[in-house]
């Protein structure tokens, strides 16, 4: 079966739940935190079309998921975040403002205060997550060297608010559930990640799920761009993340040779 499929997705998805996995927003959790559960993430960088399919599908299976939408034409759509969240998905807002501001970490957190308000005028937004360009030299998450984003009802942003020695981390950066290592931004700092399982497939996911293997606390994050079942649609995405993945190997050799 190919991967990052949507057909893959709901096999994943309906395996976790009859695994007996709780699937919770970010904010669900960190409100009422369960013992087995799936934080269901999702990283709304582009294509918001694709994220209200993901969205319909966690609706017929009972499931609710965080959507975190950029404040940028490329993700922000205004009719497809108010009918993910008229589903009972949380919509959060995907902050990338050091990038935006060339690393004014004034200029970076107005734009913040900004953008949510610009959020909030749509829907709630409790929680918010930053969103990392491999291309930049900056990280958002500076801001808050500075600032603190619950002084603004943030309660929790997924970098900060969780304990990944804890919380299993796994993402489908880079198209596959094991790319950490060309990973530039999104990876939680202070993980401890040999203590964690490796799964490069989605495949290789619902077999741990199957034989009971898989984490008890996982965070998932999912870039709903990656997944189709249109063939050309997903032809598309592998070339293009295949050139995306070789220029990030470059960055980060050469940013180790920096350091």
């Amino acid at each position: 079966m190919r991967d990052f499929t949507l057909s893959q997705c709901s096999l994943f998805l309906r395996t976790l739940i009859q695994k007996h996995y709780t699937i919770n927003t970010f904010s669900d959790f960190i409100e009422k935190p369960k013992e087995k559960c799936t934080i269901l993430r999702h990283d709304v960088d582009k294509l918001p079309e694709n994220s209200l399919v993901f969205a319909h599908i966690q609706s017929r299976l009972g499931i609710k998921g965080t959507y975190y939408f950029r404040a940028k034409p490329v993700s922000f759509n205004k009719k497809i975040i108010l009918e993910i969240a008229s589903m009972g998905h949380e919509i959060g807002y995907h902050y990338e403002t050091m990038d935006t501001c060339n690393g004014n970490v004034d200029k970076a957190y107005d734009e913040f205060c900004r953008n949510l308000e610009m959020f909030r005028k749509i829907v709630p937004v409790k929680t918010a997550c930053m969103h990392g360009s491999p291309m930049s030299k900056w990280d958002s998450r500076d801001i808050w060297q500075k600032y603190n984003y619950k002084n603004l009802g943030i309660i929790a942003e997924p970098y900060f608010d969780i304990d990944y020695n804890q919380v299993f981390y796994i993402t489908d950066t880079g198209r596959m559930w094991d790319g950490s290592k060309i990973s530039v931004r999104d990876k939680p700092k202070h993980q401890v990640v040999s203590q964690w399982p490796s799964y490069h497939s989605s495949s290789d996911i619902i077999k741990a799920l199957n034989e009971e293997t898989f984490p008890d606390k996982v965070m998932m994050t999912v870039h709903p761009q990656r997944w189709s079942d249109n063939y050309l649609a997903w032809a598309k995405e592998l070339v293009l993340q295949n050139v995306k993945n070789t220029v990030k190997r470059g960055l980060i050799l050469a940013r180790g040779k920096k350091l």
